[in-house]
C-alpha cells in the first residue's frame, strides 16, 4: 500500500531524506524512530505529497505521489500530533463534517459506531471537541479515518503527550486498524509501544533509514541499544 523507492529530499545540498527504500503493506504498521530532524516527517509529507521528492518516488496502492496532485490522497488519512478539530462543533459533528468533505453522507447511527469503534466514549460523542483531552481528539481523528474508509493511515508523533491510559488506548485502537487490513505508518518517538503496536520498526539516521526490524522478533531493550548505538 505504501512504497517509496529510493525516494530523495534535498534542500539545497543538505539531504532531509536519503535515498529511502521501505514498503509497508495491508495489515502492518511500521514505526518509524529517529531523532528529530533525522527525516520522519519529511517522509510522511512526501507520501502526503505536501513535499515533491528530489529523486526517486513515494507510491500509494501502486500510484505515484505527485506534489498537487490529490488522485493518491483518497488511500490517506493523517493523524498529526495535534488533530485539529472544530472546537465548537462536537465529536459526532467534526466526524459528520469531515466526512462529508470525503464524499460520504453516514446517518448517525452509523457515526456513532465509527467514534465508538476508534475508542472514544459514547458520552463524549455529543460534547464539543474544544472541552476533549489530547487522547480524546486523537480518537476523533481515528474515526475520522475510519468513516473515510482509508487504506493507508500516516501518523506523525501521535502518542507525545498522551497519559499511559490514553497510550494504551491507543495502543489497542492501532492494533485493530491493522487487524482492519489498513497499513500504519507513524513517526514516533515511543520504543516501548513501538515494540508493542508495530510489525516492523525502522530506525533513521541523518535522512537514511539505517534499520529494519521485525517487531514480533526484539525486544524493547534491544531496540533502546541499537537506537542509541545508531544515533
Amino acid at each position: 500500500m505504501l512504497q517509496a523507492i529510493e525516494l530523495t529530499k534535498k534542500y539545497g545540498d543538505q539531504p532531509a531524506l536519503d535515498n529511502l527504500n521501505l514498503t509497508v503493506n495491508p495489515g502492518e504498521v511500521f514505526c518509524l524512530l529517529g531523532q528529530n530532524g533525522a527525516g520522519k516527517t519529511t517522509t510522511i509529507n512526501l507520501f502526503l505529497g505536501f513535499i515533491a521528492a528530489t529523486s526517486g518516488e513515494a507510491r500509494i496502492n501502486g500510484t505515484p505521489v505527485v506534489a498537487g496532485d490529490n488522485r493518491t490522497k483518497k488511500h490517506l488519512a493523517y493523524i498529526p500530533e495535534v488533530v485539529t478539530l472544530y472546537p465548537d462543533l462536537t465529536s459526532l459533528e467534526n466526524l459528520d463534517f469531515f466526512s462529508r468533505i470525503a464524499g460520504f453522507d453516514y446517518k448517525k447511527e452509523q457515526l456513532e459506531i465509527y467514534l465508538s469503534r476508534a475508542g472514544l466514549q459514547e458520552d463524549a460523542f455529543y460534547k464539543r471537541v474544544g472541552n476533549h483531552s489530547k487522547g480524546m481528539r486523537q480518537k476523533v481523528g481515528i474515526a475520522i479515518a475510519i468513516a473515510k474508509n482509508a487504506s493507508a493511515i500516516l501518523m506523525d508523533e501521535p502518542t507525545s503527550g498522551l497519559d499511559p491510559k490514553a497510550t494504551h488506548d491507543f495502543t489497542e485502537t492501532v492494533k485493530k486498524l491493522a487487524e482492519d487490513n489498513k497499513s500504519v505508518f507513524m513517526a514516533t518517538h515511543d520504543i516501548f509501544n513501538a515494540v508493542n503496536m508495530a510489525t516492523h520498526i525502522g530506525i533513521m539516521r541523518k535522512g537514511r533509514l539505517v534499520h529494519v526490524l521485525d517487531a514480533r522478533d526484539i525486544s524493547s531493550d534491544d531496540v533502546q541499544r541499537l537506537y542509541l548505538e545508531t544515533i
